[in-house]
């Protein structure tokens, strides 16, 4: 585990939080399956294309970071700066779920292009008639957005399953990918406000083993419900988010919800 200077520590909080670099924000294990008693080593990293830097832990970044096994929460609390953000030791076989939620970041946007290109990317695409009906500038205006990331991890036979964690958005999956066949896919559910998110477009990262990634994107169902096609030995990053307007925050006039989940197929 990397111990940081604080000089190093304070260059990559500014880095970690400047606004142009926010784009899909994940916690990647060095190891999706490891033996009872091991350690479980995971980045939080942010990047593109399932590909990014790996996150220095800042507490004051964080509103939430637990791991989850068999309905037990266990808190991971890193030093500040540490790089990974997750090195501890797994002493119970099982289904581990670590969860990871920040506190809001804010992006200002000088390029109206930018915005648009996003929201388009993300399915938005009424956002320019939106904001032209709430009659906001077109630049210099300000979103803030939020992070709310899981993983699943398989410690020895890996038996157990997800659950909703109550985050203000969330993958739960609907099938444990380390003893359950996933012939038919990795089926999982989208929730918004704890209810199912209907419609809603999720966007898929497929490594492979020699890590090149394939991006596919789905919609939920009625239920917002959703079945990833899956290869074996491929790890999959799986997100969606919530654009959502502000009226009461005095700088902020949109805001974003980020949803993510990883996990790996054996």
């Amino acid at each position: 585990m990397i111990k940081l200077t604080p000089i190093l520590s304070l260059v990559l909080l500014i880095c970690s939080t400047v606004p142009g670099l926010a784009h899909e924000f994940w916690i990647e294990p060095e190891n999706y399956q490891i033996d009872a008693g091991e350690k479980v080593v995971a980045h939080l990293r942010n990047g593109e294309f399932f590909k990014g830097s790996s996150v220095a832990y800042f507490e004051r970044r964080t509103v939430r970071f637990e791991a989850i096994q068999d309905g037990t929460r266990f808190p991971i609390a890193p030093r500040m700066g540490d790089i990974p953000a997750v090195d501890m030791v797994a002493t119970e076989p099982g289904l581990l779920v670590l969860v990871h939620e920040t506190e809001a970041a804010t992006l200002k946007y000088t390029e109206w292009e930018k915005f648009l290109k996003f929201a388009d990317h993300k399915d938005f695409p009424d956002v320019a008639l939106r904001h032209a009906a709430r009659d906001i500038p077109q630049t210099g205006f300000t979103e803030t957005y939020r992070r709310f990331a899981k993983s699943l991890v398989g410690v020895g036979e890996g038996g157990g399953k997800d659950i909703a964690t109550a985050m203000e958005t969330e993958f739960v999956a609907l099938a444990n990918p380390y003893v359950e066949p996933l012939a038919e896919g990795m089926p999982v559910q989208l929730f918004y406000r704890q209810k199912p998110r209907a419609d809603a477009q999720i966007e898929v990262f497929e490594k492979s083993p020699e890590g090149k990634v394939e991006v596919t994107l789905l919609r939920s169902d009625a239920d917002g419900r959703a079945v990833i096609p899956v290869k074996p030995g491929h790890s999959y990053l799986i997100d969606a988010v919530v654009l959502r307007e502000v009226n009461d925050d005095p700088v902020a006039v949109w805001e974003t919800l980020w949803a993510a989940l990883t996990f790996q197929v054996p």
